[in-house]
């Protein structure tokens, strides 16, 4: 373990440095995980584990998109590629990487297949955090552990081909081995993280389920589409609002942030762009504050759970999202959006030539 300052707090974090991969190998030697799911995080964690050199199978429905996924992926039927109940049976380490309502769904045949001296591994809280809601109450004598990379099983996997990691949470829920929290830093290294952090499933999914909704994802949306409204009703091009909004932002600005911070890209702008940037930021700031209190509430209390579950349950639920980004692709904002990405790739490919 190690002690780093971050922004004057200091926290302990597991590195590769302390806990190599030759370590966790050895840790895990007996055992067999069942990756359970191929959908978002399952392929990534899956494969970077197989790469790595952990005795890994994989549980999926037969006949579905995922399975073939799963068997263009080099998963062998019988071997290692096996149905989800299967999988749990032989599995040690049961990753339980369904979607949240999938995990609801399943419950009851996963834990038919937890018997004494297994582990539950999750990688979000939500399932045992809001159990009030979704009934997953895990047996006494198993280990349950969380390893929650910071970002997308795609991007989890080409960090991996790629020679980095994704930095990832982890905690322990329950201990019955003695052993859990070593194991949960083992499979941490074992599907590829850059650095490991501990915290508990209720901080996990609280911080998860704000941030989807915040910065990550809802709060960028909508922002994006308000900034190219203003820009639509005054006056400029679809093309011109959509590069200002979006092209800059994710093809320039983000990267530099992501590499050296926000401080180097405000110091490597033009003294216009920094003087706005510096003066406007905390209006924005004071705006959003009240708006993201508002959703912190609401995820903690158990609100933000209810819905999903609520929703994701419905019979109707994947026409109706599929109809929700339908709209949100063919608006004017992302269908020029569309255009723009095939221009920026025509124009890569001129100079790879």
């Amino acid at each position: 373990m190690a002690q780093i300052n971050f922004g004057g707090v200091d926290e302990t974090v597991i590195t590769r440095d302390e806990f190599p991969l030759e370590k966790a190998l050895e840790y895990l030697k007996d055992e067999t995980i069942a990756v359970i799911g191929y959908g978002v995080q399952g392929p990534g964690q899956a494969l970077n584990m197989r790469d790595n050199g952990f005795n890994v199978i994989v549980g999926q429905r037969s006949g579905t998109p995922s399975w073939d996924r799963a068997i263009r992926d080099g998963w062998v039927e019988g071997e290692t590629l096996f149905s989800l109940e299967e999988a749990a049976e032989r599995g040690t380490i049961i990753c339980n990487l369904l979607s949240d309502a999938g995990q609801i769904a399943l419950w009851p045949m996963l834990k038919s297949k937890l018997t004494p001296g297994k582990t539950l591994y999750f990688s979000h809280g939500f399932g045992i955090t809001f159990n009030e809601q979704t009934g997953i109450i895990p047996p006494a004598d198993v280990d349950v552990i969380l390893v929650a990379p910071k970002g997308s099983g795609t991007s989890l996997r080409r960090l991996f081909v790629a020679g980095g990691g994704l930095n990832s949470s982890f905690a322990v829920f329950q201990d019955a081995s003695g052993q859990a929290w070593e194991k949960a830093i083992a499979m941490g290294i074992g599907v590829g993280s850059g650095y490991l952090f501990e915290t508990d499933f209720k901080k996990e999914v609280y911080s998860d389920l704000t941030g989807e909704r915040g910065v990550l994802m809802g709060a960028l949306a909508g922002i994006i589409e308000a900034q190219y409204q203003v820009l639509r009703q005054r006056g400029h091009s679809p093309s011109e609002a959509f590069n200002e909004t979006v092209e800059e932002l994710t093809q320039s600005l983000v990267p530099l942030v992501g590499e050296n911070g926000m401080d180097w890209m405000f110091a490597n702008c033009s003294v216009t762009a920094q003087r706005g940037a510096l003066d406007w930021k905390g209006k924005f700031r004071e705006a959003t504050l009240p708006v993201l209190n508002e959703l912190y509430d609401s995820v903690a209390s158990g609100e933000e759970a209810r819905r999903t579950i609520e929703r994701g349950t419905t019979p109707n639920y994947r026409a109706e999202l599929d109809a929700e980004l339908k709209e949100v692709r063919e608006s004017e904002l992302w269908a020029t959006g569309a255009t723009v990405r095939q221009l920026r790739s025509k124009a890569a490919e001129k100079v790879e030539a």
